[in-house]
Formats: structure tokens, sequence, C-alpha cells
């Protein structure tokens, strides 16, 4: 049951906002009583909480499928945009926006988790572009995964609806690709995502 009411909540959070579901609405559209969600969860901090864990989990799981179908980098980058498109498709408001607004605390907590993987994922990526021939040699790989943190968690937290985002965080990603030189003659993979 708690796996169920972790799943329900994940999808009602991202489709309609960390602050304004309550745990009646969650208890409402499972048809159980909100005792036995208290059963579980303290309170509400705690489910978002045990939500954005397991939302962590489900991406990096899928990030790593996709590295493993070994894409070369510049695939590999789209293949992982369309990837969060449509984990947050029904997001209306960017669900980092919500966190840092309305519960800075777990907001903190998923920053700290999110730099780790997402830096760890970028060396990776930009080491395979400068093998492949597609990025330069020359790149300072710790750099530039720390500037594509910043840029990419930057538009995310700061941009309130989640179109905005996807459209920022796209520009983002091709000027990620483009600054690395090489990547401009293999650049036609952005019609995929859009």
């Amino acid at each position: 049951m708690k796996d169920k009411i972790i799943a329900k909540a994940t999808e009602m959070f991202l489709k309609l906002g960390f602050k304004s579901i309550t745990m009646d609405d969650i208890a409402g559209e499972m048809c159980i009583s909100k005792k036995t969600i208290y059963k579980y969860f303290i309170n509400k901090e705690v489910l978002i909480e045990e939500s954005t864990e397991t939302l962590h989990k489900t991406v990096y799981q899928i990030i790593e499928e996709i590295i493993s179908k070994d894409y070369n980098a510049i695939e590999e980058n789209f293949e992982i945009k369309k990837m969060f498109k449509g984990v947050f498709q029904s997001a209306e408001t960017s669900p980092l926006y919500q966190l840092k607004k309305h519960y800075p605390e777990i907001y903190q907590k998923v920053i700290s988790q999110e730099y780790e993987e997402c830096s760890r994922y970028m060396k990776h990526n930009i080491q395979k572009g400068i093998d492949q021939g597609l990025f330069r040699k020359n790149i300072d790989i710790e750099m530039y995964s720390q500037f594509h943190y910043i840029l990419t968690f930057s538009i995310n937290e700061n941009t309130r609806l989640e179109k905005e985002a996807e459209r920022l965080e796209l520009g983002a990603i091709e000027y990620h690709m483009l600054g690395h030189g090489n990547a401009r003659r293999h650049y036609r993979i952005r019609e995929t995502i859009t």
C-alpha cells in the first residue's frame, strides 16, 4: 500500500503541484481513508520527500538504460531530454520551482542528490563525446559538467511554468552541444524531441 500511495501522490504532485495537493485529495483519489495514508507517512512533507526520492531513482534508472543503448554523446543527451519531457509532461509548474518555493528543506536534499548524479552523468557524457571525436579534446570536463548543471538547475528552479522550463532547457542543451566545437557537424538531433 505504501508504494501505491507514493505512486499516486507523485502523479498528483507533478500534475497539480506539491502545495495544492492535500492528504484528503490523495485519499479521495485512491478511495482510501486519510488514516491509511498517515499509517505510512507522519505528514505531507514526509510523503513529498519519499515521492521525490522515488522519482529520483526512477529517473536515474531510465538514464542508465539510455546510456546502456550506446548512443553517441549528442544523441544520448537528447534521448535523456526526451525522457524528462515524458516524465514531466503532465506538470504545469516546474517541480523544482515548486519545491524551492514551498518546501525549501526538501528542495535542498533533492538538489544535493541531483548534483551528484547529474555531475557523474555529465562527466561520462563529455568524456564519451571526446572519445567519439564529437567534442574538442581540450575540454575541462569538471568545469563544463558544473556549467551545464548550474544552467539546467537554475532554469528549473527559477522558471515557474514547466513548458517554458522545457524550452529553456532545450536551448541549454543546444548551447552545451554546440559549445564543444566538433559537435556542430553532427547536430541534427534536436528535431526528434520538439
